[in-house]
């Protein structure tokens, strides 16, 4: 084990016994999202000074996000997930006027209500459709499996964006063009899809979806509890009514006015922000590790494109091969085992991916120092 920088260091962590980590891996829920833009804490704080009526704050909140976005209409609510239940219970709320659902979820009367969606965009978040009661309709990527599936019983289409997901699925645009001649709303699940942040309007605005799902904590580092939905003024306000504080399906999603400010903060900042600048940063840190990793005993590094979420930028991907001593795993554990611990991500069965987008200025040359460092390793007991 090794400490590698006092800077590190964290009062907090370090009397819960627990580790900081630098994050080479991805925008991930369980290593904390991303780290909170510069004004999210300054919004947040201001917002916990005072009491305040939450569910006009909440509207007041919308309406900005909404301006910003290119959108009718934008809400906030406690993750992505939460956005794909409130999403689909919003489209079945439209069927029944618009308002509140009190007969949520149909578990006693499975079928009456589905939910069509790609055999090949099944995915383990289909538990916050699924707990609407909801029954999913797998199909292809032919139209006409697209056209057969919807009935008078579809609640909606539900498509997930990002490369990794665009095989064996219609384009957004011909998904939006049969559902909508059919009568059905469609909701994009884009939750780790910005970059690029054109993200926020380009299916909604731009395609014609009713709405789009982002997660508040991935590209713009909102505060990792809050997720956003922007689209159609019918789709956020049927969301808004089944929604905290109101008795529905979703009473236990909600935010708080320090949520709320913190993720409007982060939008706005996000917005401002040189993206092809960005973007370029990353390039620079992948090409680092490329070149800096190139040339060691059973070591292949390329560049990965795009994201495992599908965002148009690199990785390094990192091939471990037999004469490098190390398998996958064993380097993994490896990397985990420092002070702070440095988390990648595996890339297949004997690579891992390291991801420039969750990094601080100058993490890029730690990873790489690290990596070098167990690489040039042919014993890993001496880790």
């Amino acid at each position: 084990m090794t400490v590698i920088e006092n800077r590190y260091e964290n009062e907090v962590y370090a009397e819960l016994g627990v580790r900081p980590v630098v994050n080479a891996a991805a925008t991930l829920t369980r290593l904390g999202g991303s780290l909170v833009a510069p004004p999210v804490l300054p919004a947040m704080a201001a917002a916990a000074r005072n009491f305040v009526d939450v569910v006009d704050l909440g509207r007041a909140v919308g309406r900005r996000l909404a301006k910003a976005t290119r959108n009718e209409a934008a809400y906030v609510s406690n993750g992505a997930a939460a956005l794909l239940t409130l999403g689909v219970t919003a489209c079945i709320a439209r069927s029944k006027g618009g308002g509140l659902v009190e007969d949520l979820p149909y578990l006693d009367r499975t079928g009456e209500k589905t939910v069509v969606m790609y055999r090949d965009q099944r995915n383990p978040y289909d538990y916050a459709v699924r707990q609407v009661g909801v029954r999913i309709v797998e199909v292809g990527p032919e139209p006409a499996e697209l056209e057969a599936a919807i009935d008078r019983r579809t609640a909606c289409v539900l498509w997930f964006a990002g490369a990794h997901f665009a095989a064996g699925a219609l384009p957004i645009e011909q998904v939006v063009e049969i559902a909508h001649k059919a009568g059905v709303p469609v909701l994009v699940d884009a939750a780790a899809q910005i970059p690029p942040v054109s993200s926020l309007w380009h299916f909604t605005t731009e395609v014609g979806a009713d709405g789009a799902i982002f997660s508040g904590g991935k590209g713009l580092r909102g505060p990792q509890s809050t997720g956003l939905m922007v689209g159609k003024e019918w789709l956020i306000a049927a969301a808004r009514a089944n929604g905290a504080p109101n008795h529905s399906l979703g009473r236990g999603m909600k935010v708080g006015k320090e949520e709320l400010l913190g993720l409007l903060a982060a939008v706005e900042w996000t917005l401002q922000q040189d993206e092809p600048a960005l973007i370029a940063a990353y390039e620079a840190s992948v090409e680092k590790w490329i070149v800096g990793l190139s040339g060691l005993d059973g070591i292949t590094v390329s560049r990965g494109f795009p994201s495992e979420a599908g965002q148009p930028h690199g990785r390094a991907i990192v091939e471990i091969g037999p004469d490098s001593g190390w398998s996958r795993d064993e380097l993994i554990g490896a990397l985990w085992r420092n002070d702070p611990a440095i988390a990648v991500a595996p890339d297949g069965p004997r690579a891992i991916a390291l991801n420039p987008q969750t990094l601080q200025p100058g993490e890029d040359v730690l990873v790489l120092a690290e990596l070098q460092r167990l690489l040039r390793m042919r014993t890993k007991e001496d880790a």
